[in-house]
């Protein structure tokens, strides 16, 4: 995986197959044009790079002060109606996209007149590292109203009081998630790749 900080440091993570795949040497320095070169050479493709974003100390410590709205609640196994009525009424694209599920770890959502209109969930990135993934989406004709704002920032509250650290991800070219990541709070860490699961390279799963 590649990981291009904000600061401009750019960091590289390979496993040994893929370190001789590249004939790289310990201990050996190359820039990152130069590491994208063998990567190329060697025939690796990478998935496509996201955005990372996560909350500074300043606005994570503004964001616990916080209380949750009325209009807005953790959800349940017991929302299962609720939150089926809510996916059949986004589009097969959208929920691809946004990833959001009743079952996951923590799911939070925002209503208009008692009708679930956004709703974002997070699962654990990893079993060892307390980081949590979040998803969010919002029905279209109720963009724009500021209820993705509130869902992300109270799902994200959560997760703090819970010991994890909130992760927002989003390709690059959606502008739109970007602008709420922002919005919300969050602030840009870097951009984030990895090897494109289309690729082998001689690794076993």
């Amino acid at each position: 995986m590649v990981l291009e900080i904000t600061d401009g440091r750019v960091l590289a993570v390979l496993t040994p197959v893929m370190v001789d795949k590249l004939d790289l040497s310990k201990g050996h320095e190359l820039s990152e044009l130069v590491f994208r070169q063998k990567l190329n050479e060697a025939g690796v493709t990478l998935h496509g790079a996201d955005y990372l974003f996560y909350f500074s100390e300043a606005e994570k410590n503004v964001l616990l002060q916080e209380s949750l709205e009325g209009t807005l609640r953790q959800l349940t196994e017991q929302d299962d109606v609720v939150f089926s009525e809510f996916e059949s009424s986004a589009s097969e694209q959208d929920l691809d996209d946004a990833y959001v599920e009743l079952d996951h770890w923590a799911v939070f959502g925002s209503f208009d007149q008692n009708r679930l209109v956004c709703a974002a969930s997070m699962y654990p990135w990893e079993e060892d590292v307390q980081i949590a993934d979040l998803g969010v989406l919002t029905l279209t004709l109720f963009r724009g109203k500021g209820h993705a704002r509130k869902v992300v920032r109270s799902i994200c509250k959560y997760a703090f009081e819970q010991g994890y650290e909130p992760q927002y991800r989003c390709q690059l070219d959606n502008e739109a998630s970007t602008v709420l990541a922002k919005a919300a709070g969050l602030t840009l860490f870097g951009k984030w790749d990895v090897i494109s699961p289309d690729c082998t390279v001689g690794e076993s799963e």
